[in-house]
């Protein structure tokens, strides 16, 4: 294989026009954590994006025994403390309803002292219907007021999901859409999780997956994931290999076309995550539920990469705030 592609600073960078969309958005995001108890009937501020928490788990992230030399100076140690968060996508916490099949794994790994080391939010369908920054902010802005203003701003919601369409049609969205509506009932634990955007490694940059282990795919039932989630941990223990790809050319491994799937980069073995029976947490509690995965509080080494990532940053940190300063108020248990 050819050296891996450097990261450069210019996969980051967004126009001013991108960067004025980006405020508009924040500001659609503060005004939808502000009144998410009342949009999804219940008595704490939300996420932005997947708002329901169904598990909290601690567990271990061990490395891989094998690793290559040039990758193992990045882990000195033979494994970390890990908190892991599942959830749904959904920007509204569905009841008694069929969750839709879109998860969230994010995963925090922590030092000796409880300090973070990186956050991957993973999901289990890795690619974005959308490329283009300013499509993608208007998008999101205009779901928020739909959510906010109901009908009032049905028009707008619309004509940008409208301008996402021409994105659906690659081959890798097609193939993933067709398998996942092929597993839509399969149990949450039994999915590989992706990256949906790239990392950096040091001076590289990076996709990440994990790939489980011996998990029943017919476990439970999609109806109540979280009775399901406690159930199994109740009597088992939960083991997921962690893979990594190179970017190695911006032809075959896009840094920022996320609608494509990386091809001619092999997966490396990470290392392994690993849930022990008994460490279901209890989701509902007001720590917990203030957990930030934000992954620009990784290490600088450990950094998102691409122009779309570049946003996660204000928005993870508009969501908090905005939940700490409610939740905080309203002191739920």
């Amino acid at each position: 294989m050819p050296d891996p592609l450097k990261y450069n600073k210019n996969f980051d960078k967004l126009s001013y026009e991108e960067k004025q969309l980006l405020e508009e958005t924040k500001k659609s995001i503060a005004d939808f954590v502000e009144q998410s108890a009342s949009i999804s009937d219940i008595n704490y501020a939300t996420r932005n994006a997947h708002a329901k928490t169904y598990a909290v788990l601690s567990g271990q992230f061990i490395i891989d025994t094998h690793l290559p030399q040039d990758l193992k100076y990045l882990f000195d140690k033979e494994q970390y403390e890990i908190t892991a968060r599942l959830s749904n996508a959904n920007l509204k916490i569905q009841k008694n309803k069929k969750d839709i099949p879109a998860y969230g794994f994010s995963i925090k790994i922590k030092d000796d002292l409880g300090r973070t080391i990186s956050n991957y939010p993973l999901v289990n369908f890795p690619l974005l219907p959308i490329n283009s920054v300013s499509t993608f902010l208007k998008t999101f802005t205009a779901i928020n007021r739909f959510y906010l203003k109901k009908w009032g701003n049905w028009l707008s919601f619309a004509k940008n999901i409208w301008k996402t369409i021409p994105s659906l049609f690659t081959l890798s969205f097609i193939q993933h859409s067709i398998g996942l509506f092929f597993k839509r009932n399969d149990f949450i634990l039994s999915f590989d999780y992706h990256s949906v955007g790239a990392y950096r490694l040091d001076d590289k940059m990076m996709k990440v997956k994990i790939s489980p282990k011996q998990v029943q795919k017919k476990f439970g039932t999609r109806r109540d994931v979280k009775k399901a989630l406690k159930n199994y941990f109740e009597s088992n223990d939960y083991t997921a290999e962690v893979f990594i790809q190179l970017c190695y050319n911006l032809k075959d491994q896009p840094i920022n076309k996320l609608n494509t799937e990386w091809k001619n980069s092999p997966f490396i073995k990470l290392g392994e995550i690993r849930f022990e029976k008994g460490c279901f947490q209890n989701s509902n509690s007001c720590e917990n539920e203030l957990l930030s995965f934000n992954p620009f509080e990784s290490a600088e080494i450990f950094q998102p990469v691409g122009k779309i990532q570049k946003l996660r940053d204000e928005a993870y940190k508009v969501s908090l705030q905005t939940r700490k300063k409610i939740n905080k108020l309203l002191k739920y248990k």
